[in-house]
């Protein structure tokens, strides 16, 4: 099976970042949302990353033209009738992602390959939305998208070998290397990294080190690009705590059971680098510590 059309659904960081690795690999993207903003938004922020890349050499204004003539705006599933693969971005809810898997199912051609982004929900149990579950797949892209160069892809209990090699090829296009995992909770790397944000919430909470000489500690020691705390608030630590009660109730082990702390804030509604808070204080532009509580 040859892939030439791509519909995302969901038009945030995630999916417009998708779109765009696809575009500038040759692909005809469909950016679908429910909201029109949302999608205008996404292309938007497409069109000035590219712009940058075309100011700083890296990029020719020939190649951004093409690219962004490969983006099609859409706020309707019927849009998705003649596309050959769907890669689904949306907000981490499994009865969200089940019913709009639903509805494509009845829209999309028998062929049509279904994907799905989800960083922690088990793959099957999204799989059963549609009748031939040979041909759903995990398709676990990385933040952000144009930058990271992993993709996981994850094997539903139906998964086809054939699906697995089609979607392979499509993310290899896209300039991702591919790593094939069971469908487990947290797939290979959320469930390496969440237990390493785990000790880190832990020796918070025992009062071993500070937020900042934590990271600093796993900056320099571990040779990490960015310390657990500084990649949480980047990744979104409603992210985060959703991917810790995957793992939790997957696994039914209290390592995994997210920080108290971590659900504080959450529920505070200090989510990171999105909300201007989250374990650092990003409202005056750079990252600094907090100082109107007290972990």
């Amino acid at each position: 099976m040859e892939v030439k059309k791509i519909f995302v659904v969901g038009a945030g960081f995630m999916g417009a970042g998708i779109a765009q690795v696809g575009a500038q690999a040759g692909y005809e993207m469909h950016l679908y949302d429910i909201a029109p903003a949302a999608v205008e938004k996404g292309i938007a922020g497409i069109n000035k990353l590219l712009t940058k890349k075309v100011d700083k050499g890296s990029m020719t204004q020939e190649a951004l033209d093409e690219a962004m003539a490969l983006i099609k705006p859409s706020t309707s599933l019927d849009d998705a009738a003649d596309v050959d693969l769907v890669i689904e971005a949306v907000y981490e809810n499994a009865d969200l992602k089940r019913d709009i898997f639903g509805k494509l199912d009845a829209i999309c051609k028998p062929e049509c390959i279904m994907a799905t982004n989800t960083s922690s929900i088990p793959i099957t149990s999204l799989a059963v939305a549609v009748k031939d579950q040979s041909r759903f797949i995990g398709m676990h892209f990385f933040s952000p998208v144009p930058v990271m160069r992993l993709c996981e892809l994850i094997r539903a209990i139906k998964t086809s070998d054939e699906t697995i090699a089609v979607v392979a090829e499509v993310a290899q296009k896209m300039g991702k290397t591919t790593v094939v995992a069971k469908d487990v909770p947290g797939f290979i790397v959320n469930r390496i990294n969440s237990a390493l944000r785990c000790e880190a919430y832990k020796c918070l909470l025992e009062g071993v080190a500070s937020i900042e000489d934590i990271d600093t500690a796993m900056k320099l020691g571990a040779n990490l690009p960015m310390g657990p705390f500084e990649l949480a608030d980047f990744v979104g630590l409603d992210v985060n705590y959703n991917v810790l009660s995957q793992l939790y109730a997957g696994y039914k082990n209290p390592h995994f059971a997210p920080s108290l702390i971590l659900e504080k804030l959450v529920t505070a509604g200090d989510l990171g680098r999105k909300t201007g808070k989250g374990w650092y204080d990003y409202t005056s532009g750079e990252k600094k510590p907090r100082t109107d509580i007290k972990f």
